[in-house]
């Protein structure tokens, strides 16, 4: 676990605060610490005295001055202190309080940066889910970067995190898939009759048609409903979709299957739950779920009149097996046309008597694919990639993965291939993963002219004086409290950020100071500086599931 600078700034300032008698705000983030826009305003800063301000009955600017005379400046943290506007207090750093960074993530190493306040938490993330019908695209790519990412920060932050992909082979499309095969295989074999209407017209079908069994073929064209070209077509397109997703380096803990739920009886548990609180009512010969009583606009359909349930009451259904199963918190990553359908799952499981805020959704985006400045048409038959293997193919994994991390989840996203397919620093991705392989180069540089990472770097790092030395230090103190802040509001993109920064302190310390010099001692601390900036561009990139190379 690794120790959060910010945290023992926001300690000093709590006891600050009690020596003076008063109560600092209490919660996840009681004292708000942040890095000021101008460096030469200090390391960090804290508006503490305005919000304590109201409570105590002074100005903020004679608050900040009492916590400034209650703080330890001159210790082994904080080197000066001062007040600036209102009340804001500004804060710069003992040099000491860095060089103990540095030592803590050699200590620790691909440690560094993880915590335990998820501890004993056990956490879902359910992601891409695409429909088994249809190759996925590069929304269902964007979903599965980002999918990924949570699991690995809440795993980083103590939870026992899982992932899953929820597969929706029941209901009215699994039956059109199978009826669009029928008709593709009548017309393979010269005896083309009717397509089902809203039927899956994709190249694809064609493509997979020519796959199935011969010796079924007739059996399964004399079914009238097509369940045997649906229970295979479904199965090569399920094996298709875990093929494309383990191509781009994605892998779920856990494949959940509707049918599953139909088979097990839950559909109907979840029905008899809301029924058994009053929650449900008939009507037109159909059963609703009382939505309005949770602010939704109108109730909602759970049984239709025919007797078949709706994707609604499997959703329910669904989520109270999550719980279960042991789960606590459940995230799950669904598409913009799914946002009017958060309230009402969540107002339902509170209905059944889940906890409220066991479940999250974020919703994430579209994507737009553009081209030389323009959009990419979204047509395969233009010979146009739009599929998630496709893209992966064009641009790789690594750099697929890092521009759809690069943004909010929420925040529609614009992805430039030509940009993505760069080998130069105008390539986000390339311009991380460029700083840990030139890092590794100089490692390898400095061993081979005999300079190594000393048996006692305690001895060393107080040579490391220099401003952009210590800037390039206080860039790999926030590690942690990165980590931890994108856990928390689920957002991955903090990380691209954040890694991007400290890639860039490293360019500017490395053309500004030689590693490998005459001076021996001086090359020694420089080299561990180095060492402990690789490791925390690898553990960012790890989190993200992007490679860092040893060359490139």
């Amino acid at each position: 676990m690794s120790t959060v600078l910010l945290d023992l700034l926001g300690e000093a300032l709590i006891d600050a605060a009690r020596k003076n008698g008063w109560n600092p705000p209490g919660g996840e983030d009681r004292v708000p610490i942040e890095v000021p826009r101008d460096p030469s305003h200090g390391d960090f800063a804290t508006n503490l005295a305005l919000v304590l301000s109201k409570q105590v009955k002074k100005s903020p600017r004679e608050v900040a001055e009492m916590l400034i005379a209650s703080l330890p400046v001159g210790d082994d943290l904080i080197a000066g202190v001062d007040v600036a506007g209102p009340g804001f207090i500004n804060f710069r750093l003992a040099p000491r309080a860095l060089h103990g960074v540095l030592l803590e993530i050699l200590h620790t190493g691909p440690s560094y940066g993880t915590s335990d306040g998820g501890k004993g938490v056990v956490a879902q993330v359910e992601y891409v889910s695409a429909n088994p019908t249809g190759p996925m695209n590069v929304v269902n790519a964007r979903a599965a970067a980002i999918g990924d990412a949570l699991v690995r920060l809440l795993a980083a932050t103590g939870h026992e995190a899982k992932s899953e992909f929820y597969v929706n082979d029941a209901g009215r499309q699994i039956e059109l898939l199978g009826q669009s095969f029928q008709a593709r295989y009548r017309e393979r074999l010269g005896r083309p009759g009717a397509f089902p209407e809203d039927g899956y017209q994709g190249d694809y079908v064609k493509d997979l048609v020519a796959d199935f069994p011969a010796a079924e073929a007739e059996a399964a064209l004399a079914d009238p409903k097509a369940s045997r070209f649906a229970s295979w077509a479904l199965e090569r397109m399920l094996r298709w979709q875990r093929e494309d997703l383990e191509h781009y380096g994605m892998r779920f803990d856990h494949w959940a299957r509707e049918t599953a739920l139909h088979e097990g009886g839950k559909l109907e548990l979840a029905l008899g739950e809301l029924e058994s609180r009053g929650h449900v009512y008939e009507q037109d010969g159909a059963k609703w779920f009382r939505s309005t009583a949770f602010g939704d606009e109108k109730d909602r359909v759970l049984v239709r009149q025919n007797g078949e349930p709706t994707y609604f009451l499997a959703d329910i259904a669904y989520h109270r097996d999550k719980f279960d199963r042991g789960f606590r918190k459940v995230i799950d990553l669904w598409g913009p046309d799914h946002h009017g359908h958060v309230h009402r799952l969540q107002s339902a499981l509170t209905a059944i008597g889940l906890p409220e805020g066991f479940l999250e959704v974020v919703i994430v985006q579209f994507v737009k694919l553009l081209s030389g400045g323009e959009p990419v048409k979204m047509s395969k038959r233009a010979g146009e990639f739009v599929t998630l293997r496709e893209l992966v193919d064009e641009v790789g994994a690594d750099n697929a993965k890092y521009f759809f991390l690069m943004r909010s989840a929420t925040t529609p996203l614009d992805f430039d291939l030509d940009l993505a397919k760069k080998q130069s620093d105008e390539n986000p991705a390339y311009y991380v993963q460029y700083a840990h392989a030139r890092i590794s180069s100089l490692v390898r540089y400095a061993e081979g002219h005999g300079v190594e990472a000393p048996a006692r770097p305690a001895e060393r790092v107080s040579l490391l004086d220099a401003p952009e030395e210590l800037a390039l230090l206080k860039e790999l103190a926030l590690f942690p409290d990165v980590v931890r802040g994108a856990a928390r509001a689920r957002e991955p993109h903090r990380l691209p950020t954040y890694l991007a920064r400290t890639a860039e302190s490293f360019h500017r310390f490395y053309h500004v100071h030689r590693v490998v010099t005459d001076d021996r001692a001086r090359s020694e601390a420089r080299l561990l500086l180095c060492l402990a900036a690789r490791q925390v561009v690898r553990n960012g990139l790890d989190l993200l599931g992007v490679s860092a190379p040893e060359r490139m």
